[in-house]
């Protein structure tokens, strides 16, 4: 599994922008409620990390699976 050392204040955004594409559908599935509760998740990290400061500025880890999961819905 591939990771990414990321800016979590775009993660954030990207993250709330899916959120929105994600609840514009009328009948989801069971599937489609785990990627939400996914995205939500990686959300609410995000926003936690963008408050944090480290060494290099506010960073967050994604795995290439939930990148692609936010990507794919904003």
């Amino acid at each position: 599994m591939s990771y990414a050392l990321l800016d979590a204040t775009r993660v954030a955004k990207a993250a709330k922008m899916s959120l929105i594409a994600l609840g514009q559908v009328d009948a989801p599935s069971e599937a489609h409620l785990r990627r939400k509760t996914l995205v939500e998740r990686v959300r609410a990290l995000a926003e936690a990390a963008t408050c944090t400061q480290g060494p290099h500025g506010n960073l967050i880890t994604l795995t290439s699976e939930e990148f692609w999961l936010i990507s794919k819905n904003w």
